[in-house]
């Protein structure tokens, strides 16, 4: 009876190499199993065989040797970062920013000192150089902004940077920090750098104040003032075409005046040329009667000489008046 009960038990015993054998089967698998990864789409992996550069990997499910063997990085290579020169956001709501003076301050040309707070946009353009070639790769491009907006301060005067100024500035930090980027492979594309604040420091902001009313004065004064020239040309510019217009109205009159006079003429030559004497009285007789059409006519007779006879014509004449 005690035999069969041992036999029993011995049959059930699960054998230690097959425990073992489980045991290893499991932890291959566990540790096979972190040998696969997964990159997600937009992003990028660098793959680092015992701490050096080995290959990149695109989106996709991966195979990597295990560890030690082989380190993975993956990046998203797609995000447009920022990153805030001069400033440092504290809360979003509600808004709180706190000002970063020894990045903020600035020289101009003209050498007046502004206040400068902006943001660097960007995004990886090369994965590689951008794990491998810098060790902060951030704190590297907030120092290279820094250099890049300074330059660019300095080659405006301070009224430009307050005012109308701001988009080449911006234009030509962003020119100068993608240089400096190039210049030492960082990997790194600068999508756009924008100022937030361009303001005079606190001490003199009021004498800023002033001559940026006054600006604001001498623009409306201007404008203004091409308003009045609108307004007055158009009118001296029409009265000007009128009194032309009526100028040479006239003028074309008077020619047309002479030139009917002319032909006139003429006609009257062409007649007379073919009969000078009749023509001649024609013409003495028209233009006595034009001159004497309104004056008092005595007619006598061509055969009478007696001079007593005239007198007392005018002497009647005299008496009637």
């Amino acid at each position: 009876m005690m035999t069969d009960e041992k036999q029993e038990v011995t049959t059930k015993k699960v054998p230690v190499t097959s425990v073992i054998l489980i045991i290893i089967v499991v932890l291959v698998a566990m540790y096979a199993s972190r040998c696969f990864y997964t990159v997600e789409e937009g992003e990028q992996a660098v793959v680092k065989r015992f701490g050096e550069f080995n290959r990149t990997e695109g989106s996709g499910l991966k195979f990597r040797l295990p560890e030690p063997f082989e380190n993975v990085k993956v990046e998203n290579v797609e995000e447009v970062r920022k990153l805030e020169i001069g400033f440092r956001t504290i809360s979003l709501n509600p808004a709180r920013y706190r000002t970063i003076p020894q990045e903020s301050l600035m020289l101009t040309g003209d050498e007046n000192i502004v206040n400068v707070e902006f943001i660097v946009q960007y995004k990886i353009k090369d994965l590689r150089d951008f794990v491998f070639n810098v060790k902060k790769p951030q704190e590297t491009l907030g120092k290279a902004a820094e250099a890049a907006m300074r330059k660019a301060i300095g080659e405006t005067t301070a009224e430009k940077a307050l005012t109308a100024g701001k988009s080449l500035i911006q234009d030509t930090a962003r020119n100068e920090l993608q240089t400096i980027i190039d210049k030492y492979k960082c990997g790194i594309y600068v999508v756009a750098v924008q100022l937030q604040d361009v303001l005079p420091p606190n001490q003199v902001i009021a004498a800023f104040k002033e001559v940026a009313s006054a600006r604001e004065e001498r623009v409306t004064l201007k404008n203004q003032a091409e308003a009045y020239k609108n307004d007055v040309v158009p009118k001296a510019e029409g009265e000007a075409a009128k009194i032309l217009n009526e100028a040479e109205g006239r003028a074309k009159e008077i020619e047309n005046k002479a030139t009917g006079e002319a032909v006139k003429f003429l006609k009257m030559y062409s007649e007379y040329k073919k009969s000078e004497d009749v023509t001649r009285k024609r013409l003495y007789y028209e233009k006595l009667s034009s001159t004497l059409a309104d004056v008092q006519k005595i007619i006598i007779d061509e055969g009478d000489g007696d001079l007593f006879k005239l007198i007392r014509v005018f002497k009647s004449v005299e008496e009637a008046k």
